[in-house]
C-alpha cells in the first residue's frame, strides 16, 4: 500500500537525508558498541545494560524505516509565482479575529511543522482551512483551543 506523500521544502529534504544519514553511520555504530560492551557484562537476563541497548537499537531501526518510508513518498514543494491561492508552500497573512492582529503563517509539509515559528502543517487544523484559500476569503479552523476565525490579508 503506497502511503501519501509528504510535501517538505528543498531544505526539509537535506534535513531529512541528513538525518538518515546521521542514524545509519553514526547512532548504529555507537548502538553497536552499548550492545558490545553489554554483552561483556555476562549473564543477559539480568543484565539491564543490555536491555536497554537492545532498545534503543530497535528505536533507531524504526526511526530509520520511518525516514526512509518519508523519503519514498516526498513531493518537494514548488512555491508558485501566482499568489491566488493558498497552497502548500505558500506564506499567508491573515487577520486574526480572536487576537485582533495579523499573523503570517507558512504552510509546510508535516515534518517541518513549527508553530512556535509559525511554519504550520498542511494537515494540522489552521493549514487545512487555510489551503486553497484566497484574499479576502474568511475562514474557520477548529483547533484544539476552539473555533479560530481568521481573513485572508495577502499571499506573500
Amino acid at each position: 500500500m503506497a502511503s501519501k506523500p509528504t510535501f517538505v521544502t528543498q531544505e526539509g529534504l537535506q534535513k531529512l537525508k541528513d538525518e538518515l544519514e546521521f542514524l545509519k553511520v553514526t547512532k548504529r555504530k555507537e548502538v553497536a558498541e552499548a550492545l558490545k560492551q553489554a554483552k561483556a557484562f555476562g549473564d543477559l537476563s539480568e543484565n539491564s545494560e543490555y536491555d536497554e541497548a537492545k532498545n534503543e537499537q530497535a528505536e533507531v531501526e524504526h526511526k530509520i524505516a520511518e525516514l526512509e518510508d518519508i523519503l519514498e513518498n516526498v513531493e518537494i514543494i514548488k512555491t508558485s509565482r501566482r499568489k491566488t491561492r493558498v497552497n502548500v508552500g505558500s506564506s499567508v497573512k491573515v487577520y486574526d479575529f480572536d487576537l485582533s492582529e495579523e499573523v503570517t503563517y507558512t504552510i509546510v509539509g508535516s515534518t517541518e511543522s513549527d508553530p512556535l515559528n509559525n511554519k504550520i502543517s498542511d494537515e494540522s487544523p489552521i493549514g487545512k482551512a487555510l489551503l486553497s484559500a484566497k484574499p479576502g476569503d474568511e475562514v474557520e479552523a477548529d483547533t484544539p483551543a476552539g473555533a479560530l476565525k481568521m481573513e485572508v490579508l495577502e499571499i506573500l
